[in-house]
């Protein structure tokens, strides 16, 4: 029986996969809203604060860098500790800061240790779950990330309430990693509980490894890219689309809030109940990608993002443009939602067996690029011709995107077997 075959059970992976993912996203979901107000306490103008915020996913796009590598030399487990332990040393730093900029390098510091942890969570799940289950199990996953962003704000709105002070934020991110640190010692390593990684003893590749075996599969980023570029420029500029509109959505549409003159609190319960519509989705996602394939998740949720950004610029100036924004914000979450965990699943599928983790941080790096370069197109369009402008551009980017996943899904992913 291959390793494809084999009986598998998401319980057996839950705890070692789910509960410190969970713990981590929830203390970033917790510091991230408070980040902007953090740093104008500390005397940052509204761009500065801004600059500040973008530190987090800058941080992560530099983390990508070493990640594969780290994640390569010292196996997912330990990566995920140092990792925690590396994300409550940037918020110490956040919390002691006696000005923005030591705020902005605490940031970038707990941006660097999301890429670590992120990575390794990514790895594992490619190396031990068989890949009929693959898409619903990183959807899942994709999941518990956006569980974690959702959880997290309304526990540091009610920190706040309950101390008046926003900096006592920054003690629900330790207090997370911390709850992280412990659940990975206390549970047994997975390269013990599972064995050595499936996929590689399948393809008969368990073996002593000599340094120049070694340092194949611990390979850096740039020599990564270097001999996977045929995969990365084509599937990797789609993976990248993906990224931009992703985090495009989440700059412009509390902007479009503003510009329309909605009121904080109304803003923040359609974005909320917008968020909650999405997080419910994940599931949905690993069960298309999983029966019929993973164009029927990418394209789809590629193009409904697309028609949702192009529909919503040529509604600023209606009558009914709250009414629009609204319908807009929902149908852009069933978008996205239907979308859950297709770039990790693309990853995993694209990843060499025997080594997953250098090809997957090159993979991250794709999708980060596109998730750092969108918030900066938003504000440049914005700044130089209208926010509808900006809405329109983005939209075009996602047709772009849906046309190069759909050349390329055929041709780079083979089609997976059904659940028995």
């Amino acid at each position: 029986m291959t390793f494809d075959q084999r009986p598998f059970s998401f319980r057996s992976v839950a705890l070692a996969a789910f509960l410190p993912t969970l713990l981590f996203s929830i203390g970033e979901g917790a510091i991230i809203p408070i980040i902007p107000i953090a740093a104008g306490n500390l005397g940052a103008s509204l761009a500065i604060a801004g600059l500040i915020s973008s530190m987090v996913m800058l941080g992560e796009l530099v983390g990508d860098i070493p990640s594969g590598w780290v994640v390569s030399r010292i196996g997912e487990r330990t990566s995920m500790i140092y990792a925690a332990a590396l994300a409550i040393l940037g918020v110490v730093v956040c919390l002691i800061a006696p000005n923005y900029w030591v705020l902005m390098g605490g940031i970038f510091v707990v941006g660097l240790a999301t890429a670590v942890f992120a990575l390794a969570r990514h790895a594992f799940m490619t190396s031990y779950v068989p890949a009929r289950y693959r898409a619903r199990a990183l959807s899942t996953l994709g999941g518990i990330f956006r569980a974690g962003w959702f959880i997290g704000p309304l526990i540091s709105s009610l920190v706040i309430a309950l101390t008046g002070s926003t900096q006592s934020v920054f003690w629900i991110f330790i207090i997370s990693c911390l709850g992280s640190v412990i659940v990975l010692i206390a549970l047994p390593d997975p390269e013990k509980m599972f064995g050595p990684s499936p996929t590689v003893v399948e393809h008969g590749e368990q073996f002593t490894e000599g340094e120049e075996e070694a340092d194949e599969r611990t390979r850096g980023l740039f020599r990564t890219i270097w001999s996977f570029r045929a995969v990365l420029a084509r599937m990797g500029t789609g993976v990248a689309l993906i990224g931009a509109i992703r985090s495009a959505r989440t700059v412009l549409m509390p902007l479009w809030a503003v510009s329309i003159g909605l009121s904080e609190s109304n803003t923040a319960l359609i974005i909320g109940i917008a968020g909650a519509v999405d997080f419910a989705l994940f599931y949905a996602s690993g069960q298309i990608m999983d029966r019929w394939g993973r164009m029927w998740s990418a394209i789809p949720s590629m193009l409904g993002l697309s028609a949702g950004f192009l529909t919503l610029a040529f509604t600023h100036d209606l009558d009914a443009r709250v009414a629009w924004y609204i319908g807009v914000s929902l149908f852009l979450s069933i978008a996205n939602g239907i979308g859950s965990g297709i770039i990790m699943t693309l990853g995993a599928d694209l990843a060499p067996k025997d080594a997953p983790a250098p090809f997957l941080g090159a993979w991250r790096f794709a999708g980060d690029a596109g998730q750092a370069a969108a918030p900066l197109l938003v504000s440049l369009l914005t700044a130089v011709a209208s926010i509808a402008v900006a809405s329109g551009v983005i939209g075009v980017l996602g047709l772009v995107g849906a046309g190069l996943l759909a050349r390329y899904i055929p041709r780079f992913v083979p089609r997976r077997p059904r659940p028995a």
